[in-house]
């Protein structure tokens, strides 16, 4: 018998191999599944930890989807990406096509053509060209002009007299008209600047006007603080003259060879207003050359005390048989007018201005008469345009008392004058053809024309600039654009719409007189001189003139709209120097280049201002 078994079971002997063999297998089972259980652990375990560590980021996740953060502002993600997508979405369409076509290459487009005022603006200027005496500039465009007249006033006038225009046909230089003529350039100028300037004449007309300044600065001793005479005239001749002068020979000015006469005058009233408003004119042109322009003043107002005097008031014609032949001249208180308005609004002393508006001044020039014949506009009448002038003053400044009451006479007397002008109040005749006889039916009815159509143009200028849009003629209420109607068709008559057809200045159209009266024009620029009566045969051939003179304005037709091409009638085919002045001043103010608008206030650059300077602060106060 066994000992007890104290553990129970059998007690059977074991096999140790096979049990190593299945604590073994037991061991790997273990292991194998200890492997799965640690995968299965860990894999647990970073799902809570990323649980744990990102479940913020996902809430917060969750809110971007709803709100974009800004920064000072939190807005709705939808409003976000709705107004994101809009901005894209113009950007596409409006932004993105300005983007290309401005990349583009640009191809300026052509400015619109020229209207008629500014081709024949073109060729009036030209005109002045061939008028030049003197020596010539080497830009001279006048191919059959050269230097002539070298030798005027010398040696008897210190400096001589060299230079300047001569006034027409023939080779005299008259003082009165070109002054005239330069006051006229001046103020088409100063008004219309911005249009010479878009159509490039600027520069060239500033050279004409120069041209013309330098010489009458000549015509009187400007550095005198006292003068005792002014030239008149350089050169003349009567027309039934039988001894070599301006009249009696035919001949080109380059060709000149006998003697040319300098007239002066110690009393020439008219003609030292005239050149004195010239000068002051002038100096507001050349603001921008303040040595030029302040010799002009000095000039101007030199000749001042010298058209004042009571000793000196006499007409320069007079007793200058001459002068009446051609420039006979009626009156000197229009000019005294003239010339009192233009040296205020160059040097704004109120001297100048009282003088223009000192009753007896247009009372003695019979300036409210509202006679026809005082109401055209003219080198021999400057009372429409000087009323018109210092109307000017009262529309754009109203000075008010003491100027008030004689501006405002002006003022009306202008509006009288304007509706003179029309037709319906048949004040003036026309031709069938619609040409309105300033001139009363006599010759040269052009010049009187063109300078009504500038003032008319003008005056509906300075109305529209201030916002006026008529005047009263009478009861009946005019509107502005009724002017500038009757400025246009006057002028078109010039230059073309008339019965004949015809263009009455040189070169413009294709049909325009041929057989001007204007001795270098007749004759052939063959470097051949001719003597005094050589060049006759020039004058009375039917032939046409072998150098057209581009832009002369013509005398122009009869009463009848009839015009006959031929050079001794000069009253009708000779051009003048004051003529073609109004012409250019009236194209300016009608083309449309540059705009419809004036200049309105280069003209006041020198007046002073209209109130009192404030005083100076009193001195500290001291106990």
């Amino acid at each position: 018998m066994h000992p007890g078994n104290v553990w129970g079971g059998s007690l059977d002997a074991v096999d140790s191999d096979r049990i190593a063999a299945e604590e073994e297998e037991r061991l790997r089972n273990t292991t194998e599944w200890d492997r799965g259980a640690i995968h299965s652990q860990r894999s647990e375990l970073d799902e809570t930890q990323q649980g744990w560590l990102l479940a913020p980021q996902d809430n917060w996740r969750k809110k971007k989807k709803k709100y974009v953060n800004l920064g000072c502002v939190s807005v709705s993600r939808t409003v976000f990406l709705w107004t994101v997508g809009s901005i894209a979405v113009l950007f596409l369409v409006v932004a993105l096509p300005i983007i290309i076509v401005k990349s583009l290459p640009r191809h300026k487009s052509a400015p619109p053509p020229p209207d008629n005022y500014t081709l024949a603006l073109h060729k009036a200027l030209q005109f002045f060209d061939a008028q030049k005496s003197g020596k010539l500039p080497k830009k001279n465009k006048v191919s059959w002009r050269g230097d002539s007249g070298t030798k005027d006033g010398l040696p008897d006038v210190v400096g001589g007299l060299v230079g300047g225009y001569y006034d027409g046909g023939s080779n005299i230089k008259f003082h009165f008209p070109m002054a005239f003529s330069m006051t006229m350039l001046s103020w088409s100028l100063i008004e219309y600047r911005h249009k010479y300037k878009a159509i490039d004449e600027y520069d060239h007309m500033r050279d004409v006007l120069k041209w013309g300044t330098d010489y009458l600065l000549l015509t009187f001793n400007n550095s005198a603080t006292r003068l005792d005479h002014i030239y008149t005239q350089v050169g003349g001749g009567l027309r039934d003259s039988e001894s070599p002068d301006d009249i009696y020979c035919w001949q080109k000015p380059e060709d000149m060879s006998y003697d040319r006469p300098v007239l002066s005058s110690t009393s020439a009233a008219d003609l030292g207003a005239e050149v004195s408003a010239a000068l002051a004119a002038a100096s507001i042109v050349f603001t921008d050359k303040p040595d030029y322009a302040k010799k002009l003043k000095n000039g101007a107002e030199t000749l001042y005390p010298f058209f004042r005097s009571k000793s000196r008031r006499k007409r320069y014609s007079d007793g200058q048989p001459t002068a009446q032949a051609f420039y006979n001249s009626t009156s000197m208180f229009d000019e005294f007018m003239w010339a009192g308005a233009w040296l205020y609004y160059a040097t704004g002393n109120k001297t100048y201005i009282q003088f223009a508006t000192t009753p007896s001044v247009p009372q003695t020039a019979k300036a409210f008469a509202n006679r026809p014949e005082l109401m055209v506009p003219s080198w021999n009448n400057k009372l429409p345009g000087a009323m018109l002038l210092m109307t000017r003053y009262r529309l754009f400044l109203n000075p008010g008392f003491p100027y008030e009451n004689m501006l405002n006479r002006y003022h009306n007397a202008t509006g009288i004058t304007m509706c003179a002008y029309l037709k319906q109040y048949n004040v003036f005749n026309r031709t069938s053809g619609g040409l309105m006889q300033l001139n009363l039916g006599k010759p040269r009815p052009l010049e009187y024309v063109a300078h009504a159509s500038f003032l008319a143009s003008l005056f509906a200028d300075y109305l529209n600039s201030t916002g006026v849009p008529g005047w009263y003629c009478g009861p009946t209420f005019v509107e502005n654009h009724v002017l500038k109607d009757f400025a246009q068709s006057q002028i078109d008559y010039i230059l073309g719409d008339n019965p004949l057809k015809m263009s009455y200045v040189v070169g413009f159209g294709k049909k325009f007189p041929r057989r001007v009266h204007h001795r270098g024009a007749t004759i052939p620029n063959d470097k051949k001189r001719r003597s005094c009566r050589e060049g006759l045969k020039y004058r009375d051939t039917k032939n046409p003139n072998p150098n057209n003179i581009t832009g002369a304005m013509v005398g122009g037709p009869n009463k009848f709209d009839e015009f006959h091409d031929l050079r001794n009638n000069y009253n009708a085919s000779e051009p003048t120097l004051s003529g073609n002045a109004g012409l250019v001043a009236a194209l300016i103010s009608l083309t449309s280049s540059g705009g419809q608008q004036i200049d309105k206030n280069t003209m006041f650059n020198s007046v002073p201002p209209l109130y009192s300077p404030t005083p100076p602060p009193p001195k500290a106060w001291k106990p």
